[in-house]
C-alpha cells in the first residue's frame, strides 16, 4: 500500500525535525491541515509553511504527567484539521522476550527500560480522515536518515489511538 504522497511528506518533516532536535524528547502532537486551505485562512505564512500538501501544525497543551496514549481517546479535531500525527519514543523488545512482560503497565516499563535487548525508538505515526496512514520509525543504535524505517502500520497501536482522534463524535 503507497500512502498520499502529502502524507508521507509530512510524516518525513516530522520526523527529520525530531531528529535534529536530537532524543529524549517528550512526546508531541500534530494537526495536520491541508496548506492551500491554511494559507487561504492566513495569507502571512505563505512562506514559512513551505509547498508540501500538507503542514503539521504542532499542539500544545499535552499533559507531562500522562502518557500520550492514555490522553489521545481524549482528543478531537475540528473539520479544517485533514489528520494528525503522533511522535513518542518508546522501548521495543523483541517478540521471544514480550512474552515474559509483567502485567503491571508500570513494571512493564520498568522491565523494558532495563532489558539488554530493548532498542529505543522514535515513532511517528500519522493518519489522515480519508483512511490513509504512514509512519516511521528511527532506531536509537541506528540513527541515520538513511536507516529511517518508512510504512503504512509500523506502529498499529498508536494508529488506532491517532485514527481514533478523527473520529466524528455522534450527538446520540
Amino acid at each position: 500500500m503507497t500512502a498520499d504522497a502529502g502524507l508521507t511528506a509530512a510524516v518525513k518533516e516530522i520526523e527529520r525535525h525530531a531528529a535534529e532536535t536530537g532524543w529524549d524528547q517528550p512526546a508531541r502532537l500534530f494537526a495536520l491541515v491541508e496548506t492551500a486551505r491554511l494559507v487561504e485562512r492566513e495569507p502571512q505564512l505563505a512562506a514559512t509553511v513551505g509547498d508540501g500538501a500538507l503542514t503539521a501544525v504542532e499542539q500544545e497543551g499535552l499533559s507531562s504527567g500522562g502518557s500520550l496514549e492514555d490522553q489521545l481517546p481524549a482528543i478531537t479535531w475540528p473539520e479544517t484539521v485533514h489528520g494528525c500525527a503522533a511522535l513518542v519514543e518508546r522501548f521495543v523488545l523483541p517478540p521471544e522476550v514480550e512474552a515474559a512482560l509483567p502485567d503491571d503497565p508500570e513494571q512493564a516499563a520498568s522491565y523494558a527500560a532495563d532489558h539488554p535487548d530493548r532498542h529505543e525508538v522514535r515513532i511517528v505515526a500519522a493518519a489522515t480522515r480519508d483512511g490513509e496512514s504512514w509512519c516511521a520509525l528511527r532506531l536509537r543504535a541506528h540513527d541515520d536518515d538513511a536507516l529511517v524505517l518508512t510504512g503504512p502500520d509500523l506502529a498499529p497501536g498508536l494508529l488506532g489511538l491517532v485514527r481514533g482522534t478523527l473520529e466524528e463524535i455522534s450527538d446520540e
